[in-house]
């Protein structure tokens, strides 16, 4: 694995930030799409209600009401079920 230089990388990105605010170039964005419903990837995960909301810092209510459409994740949780769907192994080793 090669070394990065973060001082590099930081210098890099206020360059392209100041480019960018005098027009010189575009921005590079990404739009992160929306994880499935929550009872499916606890499904695929195979773990309970219980054992879910503890992975994910919730309570058990608060996985019941996502499940239930009484309530949507935040950011940080839609976050958390992307990496749950996408890598499940991942979030499978701390379980």
């Amino acid at each position: 694995m090669s070394e990065r230089n973060i001082g590099q990388e930081i210098l890099d990105g206020i360059r392209e930030i100041k480019a960018f605010k005098e027009g010189q170039v575009d921005l590079v964005r990404r739009a992160l799409s929306e994880p499935s419903d929550p009872k499916e990837i606890r499904a695929k995960l195979n773990l309970s209600q219980s054992a879910f909301a503890g992975l994910m810092g919730v309570s058990v209510r608060t996985v019941q009401d996502w499940e239930q459409g009484r309530r949507e994740p935040s950011g940080p949780a839609k976050s958390l079920l992307r990496i749950a769907e996408q890598h499940p192994t991942v979030f499978l080793e701390i379980a």
